[in-house]
């Protein structure tokens, strides 16, 4: 992989009030991201998975935009309060909660829940009567770079009998919904999951849920192969839905995370220092994977690179990180390359990094603080809000 031309021609150096690492973060460009996204699924509620990028500016262009939101914890639901989001608008989408996190979102105004378990049922039963539940299948994630591994998820027969136990107890069974994995490359990953949910659907029969949540895992552009757009994963969902239009028709909903916010960021860093060992050569930054860049373990996202001022011959490089652990590798297999005359104190960027990287900074790790964020306030012309 070699190092990719400029993104804008206004992005400023890493300077002495800006030092590196940090991420530099488009408000524009995530304005635009939801707007492709809401027109290629028109119809489907939007709800932002907030663990991609909880900034606060974010999360009010997004308010102000309409978005919904999907949350995890109670410093999730903390975050889009203050930013203005309506209660009716949040659900809270993780399986595995504590009884003082349904206590927080019940008190907060929270109805929608998603489940996978008995013993989660009986808890929002218990917590939250009269709420609306819905089941997470558990569904092939071939094509992900990031899947979930049988983390979460039930199977078909035991949706159907937890949707039971739900309405036995007084919760609104509402929904049934799945995620195809992070990253998912393979559009027909949706396809398969919503014919799995319609089964479900089929075995309930006027019990079927009225909602259907798609999940996320719609994909961005990295390094290591094609990425298809927005629209072609919409084009598959559309089909998917319009197959099984003449008995089901939920109100589908879904979860973007990565692709509203990864194009949105630039996270820049440091050369701290450049060696050759066994034949190699690795180039070590002020950032690594405690800094921001967790997804680069197993080398499951592949960042595009850019160096600003190098621009000469480029080789093969091992990419590591700043800490004493031997874990804090980026990219030993992946085929990266970086010019030869990259010397210590040259910027590299890493593109469509605002998904997934100051979310997952360590708070202090050998020392080294989180990850900052920039954000590039909008211009009147761009249709922007004033954040500041």
């Amino acid at each position: 992989m070699g190092v990719e031309p400029g993104i804008r021609a206004d992005a400023r150096p890493v300077t002495a009030d800006r030092p590196s690492p940090h991420l530099d973060l488009d408000l524009a460009a995530v304005r635009h991201a939801y707007r492709t996204m809401r027109n290629a699924l028109p119809g489907i509620e939007l709800c932002y998975a907030v663990k991609a990028n909880p900034h606060p500016a974010v999360l009010a262009l997004l308010v102000a935009e309409g978005a919904s939101f999907d949350l995890a914890s109670i410093g999730e639901l903390d975050l889009c309060l203050l930013a203005g989001a309506r209660p009716a608008g949040l659900s809270w989408g993780n399986p595995v909660k504590k009884i003082t996190d349904v206590r927080a979102a019940r008190a907060a105004g929270v109805t929608r829940f998603t489940t996978d378990a008995p013993a989660d049922v009986a808890l929002l039963a218990r917590e939250a009567p009269g709420a609306v539940v819905g089941v997470r299948l558990a569904v092939g994630d071939d094509g992900a770079a990031t899947p979930f591994a049988g983390k979460f998820g039930a199977s078909e027969d035991e949706a159907v009998a937890l949707l039971g136990q739900a309405r036995a107890a007084g919760l609104d069974a509402a929904g049934v919904g799945f995620h195809v994995g992070s990253q998912q490359r393979d559009p027909q990953a949706w396809v398969r999951a919503i014919d799995a949910a319609a089964r479900v659907a089929a075995c309930l029969g006027e019990h079927a849920p009225r909602e259907l949540n798609l999940g996320g895992g719609f994909p961005t552009p990295h390094a290591g192969g094609p990425t298809p757009d927005v629209d072609a994963c919409a084009a598959a969902i559309r089909d998917a839905l319009a197959r099984h239009a003449a008995w089901w028709r939920p109100r589908p909903f879904a979860e973007p995370g990565r692709a509203l916010v990864a194009d949105a960021g630039v996270l820049r860093a440091e050369v701290v220092l450049v060696a050759e060992r066994a034949g190699r050569r690795w180039v070590y930054l002020d950032v690594g994977r405690y800094q921001g860049l967790a997804e680069t373990e197993g080398e499951m996202i592949v960042y595009r690179l850019r160096t600003p001022g190098r621009g000469g011959e480029a080789g093969p490089v091992v990419l590591a990180g700043p800490t004493c652990d031997g874990d804090d590798v980026l990219y030993r297999h992946a085929d990266v390359r970086l010019p030869l005359d990259l010397a210590p104190g040259d910027v590299v960027e890493f593109l469509g990094a605002g998904a997934y990287t100051s979310s997952y900074a360590s708070v202090g790790f050998n020392g080294l603080p989180p990850l900052p964020t920039h954000v590039r306030p909008e211009t009147p012309e761009e249709g922007g809000i004033d954040l500041h």
